[in-house]
């Protein structure tokens, strides 16, 4: 593989057509995901640890972030034309860390949903449900065993030199025998990994809609209304996530069978490149998402936002005042 053959894609036009298209979501992604991530960070920042809920939650921002910042270089990498060193960077560095953080987002998501199961469910489990100490190591735990176990030997192992290659088209052309390897067990265990994190997603919130449409229903309240949205809001946090994730998982098991073989130079593989590009878009529009469901779950997230918003729009008001105040002042004189 040390000289890479360039392949006629356009042999496929289906789907070498709007080569730009990717980049281009990942651009317009971009400023969305920074604003909304940027004050999901500003909120938790000024947020104290009280609860797993918000240490998991510290987390997730922290991943979001993390990913977000990485989206302009692999948009830089999708442009037709990119040099073949930012390329090799990214296969190296950047890619593996978006991928990692998109892992870690799954993981703690995962965490989110059983620890309000263990809260409403079985809020006298202090291990899960209440141990503040507990969420910490686990939250560093996740961040050890994705970056630690999976991010950085894929990085040692992505250590052909680029002086040979004339242009790359794939990062496995970077990966020598042990590296290509290392790359599809990753992959595969990546994606049990999230569907082990989908079922256990699914069942805590339909465990947690059913234990408190019960409690409407122990307390011989009639509220119809609360019951459509507590099914509303269990319906959009599942929905969500297997928008977002499903399509990626669903198409990155064959593109990565045929990713690390010999059949890199068919419309096969083109077709299941396509398709990996375009689910993993959708699949970053998660970033998006999370901020959003931060204020639609978390009380303390919601109230600390709406207090911090309450200030700034106090300081704007404020200070236009003091100006004016001080501009009739010079008038008098």
């Amino acid at each position: 593989m040390s000289n890479q053959t360039s392949y006629n894609q356009s042999a496929c036009p289906p789907f070498s057509c709007c080569p730009n298209l990717v980049p281009t979501l990942y651009l317009l992604i971009f400023p969305i995901a920074l604003l909304l991530n940027g004050v999901a960070v500003w909120v938790s920042v000024h947020l104290k640890a009280t609860s797993s809920f918000v240490v998991y939650l510290k987390n997730l921002v922290a991943a979001d972030l993390i990913m977000t910042l990485t989206l302009p270089i692999e948009a830089a990498t999708e442009l037709k034309g990119t040099s073949t060193m930012l390329y090799a960077l990214t296969c190296r560095y950047f890619s593996v860390i978006f991928y990692s953080t998109m892992s870690t987002c799954i993981a703690f998501l995962g965490f989110i949903g059983l620890d309000r199961f263990f809260k409403i469910v079985m809020p006298r489990n202090r291990l899960f449900g209440q141990n503040l100490i507990f969420s910490k190591v686990t939250s560093a735990l996740v961040w050890i065993i994705l970056f630690g176990c999976t991010a950085l030997p894929n990085i040692i192992l992505t250590h052909t030199p680029v002086t040979n290659l004339t242009r790359i088209t794939s990062c496995m052309y970077l990966k020598g025998p042990a590296g290509l390897l290392f790359h599809e067990n990753t992959v595969l265990f990546l994606n049990v990994f999230f569907w082990i994190v989908s079922v256990v997603i699914v069942v805590c919130y339909i465990c947690i809609a059913k234990k408190v449409i019960q409690s409407f229903r122990n307390s011989g309240s009639n509220n119809n209304q609360g019951n459509q949205k507590v099914k509303l809001r269990v319906f959009l946090v599942i929905v969500v996530f297997f928008v977002s994730f499903g399509p990626y998982h669903i198409v990155r098991i064959p593109y990565t069978f045929l990713q690390v073989s010999n059949f890199s130079d068919n419309c096969s593989y083109v077709a299941h490149k396509f398709a990996k590009k375009l689910s993993l878009c959708l699949a970053t529009t998660n970033i998006c998402m999370d901020p959003l469901l931060y204020v639609f779950l978390c009380r303390e997230f919601k109230e600390k936002l709406m207090s911090m918003m309450e200030n700034v729009s106090i300081y704007f008001r404020i200070v236009p005042a003091k100006k004016e105040g001080s501009k009739s002042s010079q008038c008098r004189l």
